[in-house]
């Protein structure tokens, strides 16, 4: 069994000035509450193949996510593959709407050890992400707005 959540947020920018702060793979801890610290684990830093890790930490709980790009498509879609503890996908996707505004929405389908509970984890574990995510997007949301403003 899987966790499967979706969040998605409306941002009053074009998708290239959303992509803009979204390809920085290292600037996502200045919107993401729970990434505390991103390491690249070679010299690429954006488009498919790009490994790194992030430190990550949800209330006492604190992990080293190992993750790969495995799309990347600018304007459009990133995905990640978590290959760490954690396991599983994920993807942003933006899509262009009226008046200059872009639909951002984050998709992740992650699978838990047994040691963090197993299915049972997961089950506790998806409102608690839902609303570190909820929140992660809000602070996108505000981020993007300010630079576009």
């Amino acid at each position: 069994m899987t966790v499967h959540i979706r969040i998605c947020t409306t941002i009053d920018a074009t998708p290239a000035r959303v992509w803009d702060v979204v390809e920085r793979i290292d600037g996502h801890v200045d919107w993401m509450r729970d990434a505390r610290a991103i390491t690249f684990r070679g010299p690429q830093r954006h488009g498919v193949g790009t490994e790194f890790d992030c430190s990550t930490q949800v209330g006492p709980l604190r992990t080293n996510d190992v993750m790969r790009v495995t799309e990347w498509r600018p304007r459009e879609a990133m995905g990640i593959e978590h290959r760490g503890v954690v396991q599983g996908a994920g993807r942003f996707t933006l899509r262009g709407r009226s008046r200059g505004r872009t639909r951002f929405c984050w998709d992740e389908r992650l699978r838990f050890p047994w040691w963090m509970g197993g299915v049972a984890g997961e089950q506790l574990a998806r409102p608690i992400l839902r609303s570190v995510w909820k929140h992660n997007l809000a602070s996108l949301k505000t981020q993007v707005e300010a630079r576009a403003g």
